[in-house]
């Protein structure tokens, strides 16, 4: 049995109901939240073009819980990152774009076509395929991106969420030098805090000894939430 929200998505009741007993989403919190959402738009003078429709604004009351204040935080956070590093990350962020799609078809980072018994989405990433003399850092960003926002563009991502598997096969210090530490503070906590996802859990899969300092580090950035949700092994799962 299908049921309709009033936008253009059906949902099926378990969906519904993940939304209503784990983001107090139903009809009522969701119409008002998104006209409080417009209004405040239009009456914001630091934000002076953005998206408005349902889904995108949708995007981060959800991954809010409905909270306006904290909704809005996050939403100009990530105007702010996509003006801030637009021309470098979000530039031409398509799949047909050639360095794009070899990076695809490398399968440096894929969705895998089946959700999880949760309905979940699953992110497989695979860092070590990724040549550090043949790829730039905003390739790989660019990569993320296009397969973020394609993500998030589904509403029942949006309520389900994600789990992420990164295969570290392969993967040596020479990939950490693609980032600075200060670039890779950002990219960390631009992660949890600007990116409107919802983490549910994230494995790490084959993980050298070699790299223990630098996972320690990144999970030092990260909230309790999230660290919490994070399960690493140096062995196939």
């Amino acid at each position: 049995m299908l049921m309709l929200f009033e936008m253009e998505q059906n949902f099926s009741v378990t969906t519904m109901e993940i939304a209503k007993e784990e983001l107090r989403e139903d009809e009522a919190t969701r119409k008002n939240a998104l006209n409080q959402m417009r209004l405040w738009l239009k009456k914001n003078n630091k934000i002076i073009h953005s998206r408005s429709d349902d889904s995108f604004l949708l995007r981060f009351l959800r991954a809010k819980k409905f909270s306006l204040p904290l909704a809005q935080e996050a939403l100009e956070r990530y105007l702010l990152l996509r003006q801030t590093f637009g021309r470098k990350l979000f530039y031409d962020i398509d799949i047909m774009c050639p360095r794009l799609e070899k990076l695809l078809t490398l399968g440096y980072i894929f969705v895998v076509p089946k959700r999880d018994k949760n309905g979940r989405r699953i992110i497989i990433t695979r860092p070590g395929v990724f040549n550090p003399s043949k790829w730039t850092n905003a390739d790989m960003c660019r990569m993320h991106g296009v397969t973020y926002e394609t993500l998030m563009e589904d509403q029942e991502n949006q309520i389900r969420g994600f789990v992420h598997y990164t295969d570290a096969a392969g993967m040596c210090l020479q990939q950490l030098t693609l980032f600075t530490p200060r670039e890779a503070v950002r990219i960390v906590k631009n992660g949890e805090r600007t990116l409107p996802m919802r983490h549910k859990e994230i494995y790490g899969i084959n993980v050298p000894s070699s790299l223990k300092f630098a996972l320690d580090f990144g999970l030092s950035l990260i909230s309790e939430k999230i660290r919490s949700r994070v399960k690493v092994t140096n062995q196939l799962i």
